[in-house]
């Protein structure tokens, strides 16, 4: 059931990395009464790529960060926030690792579950909400990229998410290893319940795209009540999605996911585009029976100049105006 009252709706945001941080403190500025944050399990860099190899489990990266964004509003949480988000220094075998990141592993390993795990980890920092795996193993990327061979139009296979985001080529398709995953039960219960349902922003190809290919999640998102909304990126991330347009996001997006439908994608006002380029961006949204809504979304750095980064503020403004318009 969805929650009834509309002051305090219930969340579920689907992402991974910074942008799914921004997009859950933006839930928690419009007041939701609880936030469901279903998290991408395919990272494979860093101090998670280590532990993911390491120890076997789903890497604890972006899960550790969207904990991190649901500590309690206060100095215990704040603490919290800035222990778990600590990374240790160094050139030891320590050097990189996040102390959330190490605590997440330590109690997968002792309860054999992540999930135990995170809502272990969240009644600690007296949570706002529950993070969720969208699947209970770790997934790989792998990417068809054009541009790697003298001849452009041959496709080179990538292998990885540290390879896909950061390959010299241009990605045109990416698949999940395993294919047609199945999705945590959670993650499923989380969208049918929620009263707004977010996807992205983020990294489109290796924290946006890969939930929707995960067959019982595309199932849940056309089946919810909620209202599904999918918050563009400010501008094309370096390496995987470099020189796209906003159309050719949504090309992206409705081509790994034909049998989706949603209704909006959030763009920001401040693109420079003309009223062509708007039209063909709502043609291209209405390939997934969607409008498009055109809203002031960008945070602004400390010389008051428009940044890159979502203002929380903005965004859970424009996502309850959408949830009030349906």
């Amino acid at each position: 059931m969805t929650n009834t009252d509309a002051q305090s709706p219930v969340f579920t945001c689907l992402g991974g990395g910074h942008g799914l941080y921004q997009t859950l403190r933006a839930a928690r500025c419009a007041g939701a009464s609880f936030i469901n944050a279903v998290v991408t399990v395919a990272d494979d860099g860093g101090s998670s790529g280590r532990l993911r190899r390491e120890m076997s489990i789903v890497p604890p990266g972006d899960l550790r960060m969207a904990l991190a964004a649901l500590t309690e509003d206060s100095d215990g949480g704040a603490l919290w926030r800035e222990a778990l988000q600590h990374r240790f220094g160094g050139h030891g075998a320590m050097a990189g690792h996040a102390v959330g990141n190490l605590i997440l592993a330590g109690l997968a390993e002792k309860f054999g579950s992540m999930q135990q795990a995170l809502d272990v980890v969240a009644e600690w920092t007296g949570s706002v909400g529950r993070v969720i795996p969208v699947c209970p193993i770790p997934l790989e990327i792998e990417a068809d990229v054009a541009g790697l061979d003298d001849d452009p139009r041959v496709l080179r296979s990538v292998r990885g998410q540290v390879a896909v985001a950061t390959t010299p080529g241009a990605v045109r398709r990416v698949r999940v290893l395993p294919d047609h995953p199945a999705a945590s039960p959670e993650a499923v219960q989380a969208i049918k319940d929620a009263d707004v349902v977010t996807i992205g922003p983020g990294s489109w190809f290796s924290s946006v795209i890969p939930h929707l290919l995960v067959p019982e999640i595309v199932e849940a998102l056309n089946t919810t009540e909620a209202t599904v909304a999918v918050v563009l990126n400010l501008s094309p991330e370096a390496g995987e999605t470099h020189g796209f347009s906003a159309e050719r996001h949504l090309h992206v997006f409705a081509q790994h996911a034909p049998n989706l439908h949603v209704d909006y994608f959030l763009a920001d006002s401040s693109i420079s585009m003309s009223e062509g380029e708007r039209e063909y961006l709502r043609r291209a949204a209405a390939k997934v029976d969607a409008e498009v809504r055109f809203c002031d979304m960008r945070e602004l750095d400390s010389n008051g100049a428009l940044s890159h980064r979502h203002d929380p503020q903005k965004l859970a403004t424009a996502l309850l105006k959408l949830t009030e318009a349906r």
